[in-house]
């Protein structure tokens, strides 16, 4: 997280892999304690650290990068079915400091959360991602960032899409808005289109997540 200007920006970064190989819910809204502004974002393996260990304490930071990925079966090589992709993330309890599994099954999604605390100032901060660039191989080859897209889930929620499902844009979206004082999660699966026949590679790509306030 840095502060520049008077506005505060708090980044995650996301790895996309895709191999490639022709050969051979729901959601929490959570409210926080009111106090100085901070942002809190974490995208797959991430910690927090404080007084209270808690988003209502001060934050620490995480510099993990998870990687989501997936491989093509020859077979199934550009013929329309949709292919689920894995992680290599772990976090599967809620940050928020309650003990909630919010992701069970971290191996196959995401765990995304977003908190903007205050007692001054703007009243919400904007959760966007950014997926310019698209995927790359070795050979220069691309697969566009729209051919990836994601569900959400959160067990126990009853707060539907809170950061809502959808796709990935080329550029840089907006997720969600969130409110002052308040702290949002749920998990994401991430699914490959599979919409056409690709060259064999190894292809690879950045998205990242930003937390902006005024």
């Amino acid at each position: 997280m840095s502060e520049r200007v008077a506005r505060h920006v708090a980044r995650a970064c996301l790895a996309s892999l895709l191999l490639l190989e022709v050969a051979a819910a729901h959601a929490w809204s959570l409210s926080i304690t009111s106090g100085s502004r901070r942002l809190f974002l974490h995208v797959g393996d991430g910690a927090l650290s404080g007084s209270s260990g808690t988003l209502n304490g001060t934050a620490g930071t995480s510099g993990a990068i998870n990687l989501v990925q997936v491989s093509v079966p020859v077979a199934q090589l550009g013929n329309g079915t949709p292919q689920a992709m894995t992680t290599n993330s772990t976090q599967s309890f809620s940050l928020y400091g309650d003990g909630n599994n919010t992701c069970p099954t971290p191996a196959s999604a995401i765990m995304v959360g977003a908190g903007y605390r205050r007692n001054s100032g703007a009243t919400s901060a904007t959760l966007s991602v950014s997926s310019v660039g698209g995927l790359t191989n070795a050979n220069g080859d691309s697969i566009p960032f729209n051919e990836i897209s994601w569900t959400v889930s959160a067990p126990g929620s009853g707060v539907p899409n809170v950061i809502p499902a959808g796709t990935f844009n080329g550029a840089t979206q907006t997720l969600a808005t969130v409110p002052g004082n308040t702290y949002l999660e749920n998990c994401h699966a991430f699914t490959f289109a599979n919409s056409a026949v690709r060259a064999a590679g190894t292809y690879n790509g950045r998205v990242t997540y930003t937390l902006s306030s005024p």
